[in-house]
């Protein structure tokens, strides 16, 4: 596909780079089209969308591997447990693997900091030692009132809270393991989260 068949208006740079490394990988993309639709591995991820972390590189994953599911914290919301169900009915998985990480961005505010600014502006917000404040303040909205953040305070404890939430879920069969863990921004390992595991123990 060519730039001039590109329907999106926007020329900034960072969508220039995007679709000139589309077009670099489709060059290269050789026999992906034939990967199956079911991961190969038989096993599903749920991982933080912070941009510091790569699935594919801390557990070893390449194209077709495995399912993995992102969101702000990694955390167990209603939909990451509707991808997860899915996941499993449909497609197979038989092991879950719940990652959230250090220095997670969740633990630096909570629900009614990011409703309070959302109420009086929908601009970027900025934080100081004195707290999280809008540059302005125009244009705001209240509908964040009805949103759960799933923010946080303790890292093991919110690894402990999804894998418990997943395991006594009706529509998760028991006899997936679902493994707790947390990846270490610092160093790039993993680090199980022990009491979150015996919870996620297969039966």
């Amino acid at each position: 596909m060519s730039n001039s068949t590109v329907l999106q208006k926007e020329t900034s740079k960072v969508h220039q780079e995007v679709i000139e490394a589309n077009q670099k990988y489709v060059s290269e993309f050789g026999k992906k089209g034939e990967l199956a639709l079911p991961p190969a591995r038989s096993f599903t991820i749920l991982t933080c969308m912070d941009a510091r972390l790569d699935p594919a590189k801390y557990a070893g994953l390449s194209e077709g591997d495995a399912h993995v599911i992102r969101n702000a914290g990694g955390r167990a919301s209603d939909d990451a447990i509707r991808s997860l169900i899915i996941s499993h009915k449909l497609l197979g998985t038989k092991e879950f693997f719940v990652i959230h990480h250090s220095d997670c961005g969740m633990a630096l505010f909570t629900d009614q900091i990011i409703r309070n600014l959302l109420e009086k502006s929908l601009k970027t917000a900025t934080v100081d030692s004195s707290g999280w404040k809008n540059k302005e303040e125009s244009g705001g909205s209240d509908e964040a009132k009805f949103i759960s953040f799933l923010t946080f305070e303790s890292l093991e404890k919110s690894v402990v809270d999804d894998v418990k939430r997943i395991r006594n879920h009706p529509l998760i069969p028991k006899d997936i393991p679902v493994y707790g863990y947390f990846y270490d921004v610092k160093t790039g390992k993993l680090v199980e989260v022990e009491e979150a595991t015996k919870i996620g123990r297969a039966s």
